[in-house]
């Protein structure tokens, strides 16, 4: 069973938004472009893995210069690759593989052979800081409008100085736009990548950025208040907030989401689950408990794979969209999420915790638990939860506590207050006056045998007669 972890915040930030009305001649240059800048990088590609592991500094300079000739300097930067061996096809192995079972996949040779080379084109340039806009190949102004530098091949295709060409459509970012306005404006490095879904007969462009690192807090400082355990499902996510000793407080929420439609409106419906989870944690001051939503080692959460059922559940789960908008927007508001080992959290949630926390008026559902379990294994409680004595055994009656407290937390096994009254055979056991003190009552072992007040025994004198 994995240890509970701090997810790390993200490295970078990438948006894209539509390239609309473009042009039947801006279309014809960028896919020029595309091929031709594709072609160079599939050359070098194959230069570079011919060398190997044996590819030192003069090859690297070598293949930059050839990149240059066919290029630019900076269009050469941004196809040079220093990976040795890269396991890849590029244009998609997926896409390869569909041009042998053509009829299957329901594909003309046609429309495959459009989507390769689509697939196969290369558009993208890296940021430079200092630059202007952040980008001398591909600009984008703070105001939409787009440019290329074109390659020296295509530079008779320029419509604006210095070899540049300006597209007719306008740029604009809805999510992190302002971030991205503040960048372009201070000349910050942004990157940008151009590319063609011949699918929808669509372009669309893509900024990305780095990020500085975030200051993380220890795991311990985490768990101080509590947390949210929050178990993912293919429709909702389900929350419950714990308090430190792993206790549910409060009543659970679920945040609902609709995963059919575009892709859009899907993405819209995940965004708005978690920002409504989000705001609660941030209105609490919590940190989020969430299950590894790394599937790509097991093929189920609960390592079930002989269940065809769940494994199409879990197919379902918009795993990828979850973990990168929830870490990416939980740096934005300073919430820290905490993943823990996936295995078993359903099943002994609903063993465990289904049933005590269902009342007449919540229904407790196997979601809802399987959340209480996330959220005590991310405080390093186990799962199951401590139930009373039997009733027999009880010491306080039916008064019975069953505290989560750590056996290290101070006063947990503090006294208890006393009832005010007279001790008779009325007053429950344990309600009396040295209730609270074992070593004041007359029992043998305890001090109380040993109190100068105490009758002493008969002396032996007197014993005799």
């Amino acid at each position: 069973m994995a240890a509970p972890f701090l997810v790390p915040a993200p490295c970078g930030v990438a948006i894209r938004t539509r390239l609309g009305h473009l042009t039947a001649p801006d279309e014809k240059v960028l896919r020029l472009v595309g091929d031709l800048l594709g072609s160079l990088a599939s050359h070098d590609l194959k230069v570079r893995c011919s060398a190997g592991l044996k590819h030192d500094t003069e090859q690297w300079a070598q293949r930059k210069r050839v990149l240059t000739e066919g290029s630019s300097s900076r269009w050469a930067g941004s196809i040079h690759r220093e990976a040795g061996r890269v396991h890849v096809v590029r244009g998609g192995k997926r896409l390869l593989n569909t041009r042998h079972h053509l009829q299957e996949a329901q594909f003309a040779e046609a429309e495959w052979r459009k989507r390769w080379e689509a697939g196969r084109r290369f558009l993208r340039a890296d940021g430079e800081s200092g630059k202007r806009f952040g980008n001398e190949t591909i600009r984008v102004t703070p105001g939409g409008e787009v440019s290329i530098k074109l390659p020296a091949p295509l530079a008779y295709l320029a419509n604006a100085p210095h070899g540049r060409y300006v597209l007719t459509a306008r740029a604009a970012f809805a999510h992190r736009g302002e971030q991205w306005a503040d960048r372009v404006t201070a000349n910050r490095a942004v990157a940008y990548r151009i590319h063609e879904d011949t699918a929808r007969g669509r372009w669309y462009l893509t900024a990305s950025w780095t990020m500085p690192p975030v200051q993380t807090v220890p795991l311990e400082a985490a768990r101080a208040n509590g947390l949210i355990g929050v178990d993912t499902n293919a429709d909702h996510l389900a929350a419950w907030r714990l308090d430190q000793h792993g206790n549910p407080t409060g009543e659970p929420l679920r945040f609902a989401y609709d995963l059919s439609g575009t892709a859009e409106h899907r993405d819209a419906q995940v965004r708005h689950a978690l920002i409504r989870l989000l705001h609660w944690a941030k209105r609490h001051g919590l940190a989020v408990a969430i299950e590894d939503l790394d599937f790509q080692a097991e093929t189920t959460r609960e390592k079930h794979g002989g269940r065809k059922r769940f494994r199409n559940l879990i197919s379902g789960m918009p795993v990828s969209k979850l973990r990168v908008r929830l870490v990416s927007m939980a740096v934005e508001l300073g919430i820290t999420i905490v993943a823990v080992d996936p295995a078993y959290t359903s099943k002994w949630g609903a063993q465990h915790w289904q049933k005590p926390l269902t009342t007449k008026t919540r229904k407790t559902t196997r979601h809802d638990a399987a959340a209480v379990a996330i959220g005590r294994r991310a405080l390093g409680h186990p799962i199951r939860r401590r139930t009373a004595p039997p009733r027999t055994h009880q010491s306080d009656g039916c008064g019975h506590r069953t505290v989560q407290a750590r056996p290290g937390t101070p006063a947990r096994e503090g006294i208890r207050p006393r009832v005010p009254g007279p001790r008779t055979r009325s007053v429950r056991a344990g309600r009396g006056a040295n209730a609270v003190d074992q070593n004041a009552q007359h029992r043998s072992g305890r001090p109380a045998e040993h109190e100068p007040w105490q009758q002493d025994s008969l002396p032996l004198s007197l014993q005799e007669r």
